[in-house]
C-alpha cells in the first residue's frame, strides 16, 4: 500500500488543550511528514485514560501548554520516515507512551522493560530526533504528549513506540491494550505470577485494577479480593473473576488485618493499583509471610513515603514495583492481542462508553464524574 500523502504536510482535525482544566477545542491542525525513525499514524480509535486527565488538570506537575493529548489508541501506518524498517504504510499499530530502542541496557535486558531512550517523559512537547513538534497551527507549534498524541486524526511518533499488530485485529477494542489494561494484566502474570490457586487482592477497581483481577482470574487464582471505598464498583467487578469485596470504611482496623484475618495469615499476591501510599502499605502488609509478593502498579505523589517495618521483609515478604505490566511494547503487545483474538482475554467488558471525535470533552466528564472504565473515542 503506497501512501499518496507521503512527504506532505496533512492538514486534519485534532482536540487541542490550550490550557489547564479547560475543554478540548477540536482544530484544523498540520502535521509535517515523518523524520528519521519516525512513523505517520492514522489514528481510527482512540480512549481516554486516567493520565490523560491528570496532565490535562496540571494540578501536580509541569503544565505544558497547548498540546495535543491521548496515548490510548489504534491506527494505521500512513507513512514511515527514513531508516524504518520494520513498519510499513498499511500496518495496523497500538501507540505505547513507552518504547523499545532494542539497543539500550535495558531492551537487551530480559527482565526490564524501561528502554533509557523512550521511556515515558511527560515534560517532553517535542520529538527528539530535532527537539521539535510535528503539530502546528498556522505555523504555531502545538505540543506532544508522552510522544503518542493520539487525539489528532493523524500523529508522528518515534518507530521505538509503536507496536505492530495482528491486521485482523479489531481496532475499537485493542486499542485499550496501549496502556491500562496492559498495565494492570501483566503487573499480575509478569511481575506478581500468582500460581493456580492461590489467593490474590487488587487494591483499587478501577481499569488497571480490573485488568489485574483479570489476570488473576486467567492465572487461575481461587480467591480474589477486591479492596476499593467505592461499593458501586462491587458488582461490576465479578465480571473480572472478584470473588469478594472489602472497603476499608466499612472496618475499624487497618485494611490489612482484614485481609489477613480473612485468609487465614494473608494473601499470596497482591496488586496495588491506587497510587495512594497507604494503600501501598495495606498491600504490602497483607501478604502471607514465608512467599507472599507485592506488586506496586499506582503512581503515587512525588513527595510521598512508603513505611513498614523492616521485619516484614525479613519474614520473606516480597515488595516489587512494576511499569507498564513489565511489558516490552514491541515485542510483547503483539503477543497480548493475540491473547485476545483466541479469546483468553475479553476486553469487550473494560469498554463501557463510546463516543465520536467532536464529543471528546463527554469522554472527560464521564471519568470526571467516575463513571464506566474505558470511553472509545470514533475518529
Amino acid at each position: 500500500m503506497s501512501s499518496t500523502t507521503a512527504g506532505q504536510v496533512i492538514r486534519c482535525k485534532a482536540a487541542v488543550a490550550w490550557e489547564a482544566g479547560k475543554p478540548l477545542v477540536i482544530e484544523e491542525v498540520e502535521v509535517a511528514p515523518p523524520q528519521k525513525l519516525e512513523v505517520r499514524i492514522k489514528i481510527l480509535f482512540t480512549s481516554l485514560c486516567h493520565t490523560d486527565v491528570y496532565f490535562w488538570e496540571a494540578k501536580g506537575q509541569t503544565p505544558v501548554f497547548p498540546r495535543i493529548l491521548g496515548h490510548e489508541a489504534g491506527g494505521i501506518v500512513e507513512s514511515v520516515g527514513e531508516g524504518v524498517t520494520d513498519l510499513a504504510p498499511g500496518d495496523h499499530v497500538l501507540p505505547v507512551f513507552t518504547g523499545e530502542c532494542k539497543e539500550c541496557a535495558h531492551c537487551k535486558s530480559e527482565e526490564s522493560n524501561m528502554c533509557d531512550l523512550l521511556r515515558i517523559n511527560t515534560d517532553r512537547g517535542v520529538m527528539l530526533n530535532d527537539g521539535k513538534s510535528r503539530f502546528s497551527i498556522n505555523g504555531k507549534p502545538i505540543l506532544h504528549f508522552v510522544g503518542t498524541s493520539t487525539f489528532s486524526e493523524y500523529t508522528v511518533m518515534h518507530v521505538g513506540c509503536v507496536a505492530k499488530i495482528n491486521p485482523l485485529a479489531p481496532l475499537d477494542k485493542v486499542c485499550v491494550l496501549s496502556c491500562g489494561i496492559s498495565t494492570g494484566l501483566g503487573s499480575t502474570l509478569n511481575v506478581a505470577k500468582p500460581k493456580k490457586g492461590s489467593t490474590v487482592a487488587v487494591f483499587g477497581l478501577g481499569a488497571v485494577g480490573l485488568a489485574a483481577a483479570e489476570g488473576a482470574r486467567i492465572a487461575g487464582a481461587s480467591r480474589i479480593i477486591g479492596v476499593d471505598l467505592n461499593p458501586n464498583r462491587f458488582e461490576s467487578a465479578k465480571k473480572f473473576g472478584v470473588t469478594e469485596f472489602v472497603n476499608p470504611k466499612d472496618h475499624n482496623k487497618p485494611v490489612q488485618e482484614v485481609i489477613v484475618e480473612m485468609t487465614n495469615g494473608g494473601v499470596d499476591r497482591s496488586i496495588e493499583c491506587t497510587g495512594h501510599v497507604d494503600a501501598m502499605i495495606s498491600a504490602f502488609e497483607c501478604v502471607h509471610d514465608g512467599w507472599g509478593v507485592a506488586v506496586l502498579v499506582g503512581v503515587p505523589h512525588k513527595d510521598a513515603v512508603f513505611k513498614t517495618s523492616p521485619l516484614n521483609l525479613l519474614s520473606e515478604r516480597t515488595l516489587k514495583g512494576s511499569f507498564f505490566g513489565n511489558y516490552k511494547p514491541r515485542t510483547d503487545l503483539p503477543s497480548v492481542v493475540e491473547k485476545y483474538m483466541n479469546k483468553e482475554l475479553e476486553l469487550e467488558k473494560f469498554i463501557t462508553h463510546e463516543v465520536p471525535f467532536a464529543e471528546i470533552n463527554k469522554a472527560f466528564d464521564l471519568m470526571l464524574r467516575g463513571e464506566g472504565l474505558r470511553c472509545i473515542i470514533r475518529m
